[in-house]
């Protein structure tokens, strides 16, 4: 998993990377939307392939986890009864560490959503001025 430093990073490389094709569609430079359009069909594909990907390796982990988890417990709970308040501190951290590392989660799960927002936002800007232009070519020809 990326650091959430580099995964904003990222994030920030492609919102640059919109501006851009803003920029080109107020300036209706057709062949660079064009090109722009096909870079950014391929990337919404592969980001659709990869967060797929992301999304059937974490149901498979979160199922193995959770049984581990629940086969853990199940001793972990009979140890508690006799060992009590010794483990209250380690539990604390535990659950402490668990709740971190779901937050981190969130958060790289939330910037890739972001920059697959963005990927698709750029997709339907440019497919949106190369649609506009086509009216105003047929207009034109009327």
């Amino acid at each position: 998993m990326k650091k959430l430093s580099d995964q904003l990073s990222d994030l920030s490389e492609r919102a640059k990377k919109t501006e851009d094709v803003v920029d080109a569609a107020k300036a209706k430079n057709r062949d660079r939307l064009q090109a722009q359009k096909a870079q950014l069909q391929t990337a919404v594909s592969a980001e659709q392939t990869r967060i797929s990907e992301r999304t059937t390796k974490a149901q498979t982990d979160v199922q193995s986890k959770w049984q581990d988890l629940r086969t853990a417990m199940d001793g972990h709970f009979a140890e508690l009864r006799t060992k009590g308040e010794q483990h209250q501190a380690a539990r604390d951290l535990q659950h402490a560490e668990r709740n971190a590392d779901d937050a981190e989660l969130d958060a790289a799960d939330a910037i890739d959503f972001a920059i697959y927002a963005l990927d698709y936002a750029e997709y339907a800007i440019v497919d949106a001025t190369i649609a506009r232009a086509d009216a105003d070519d047929l207009a034109a020809k009327n």
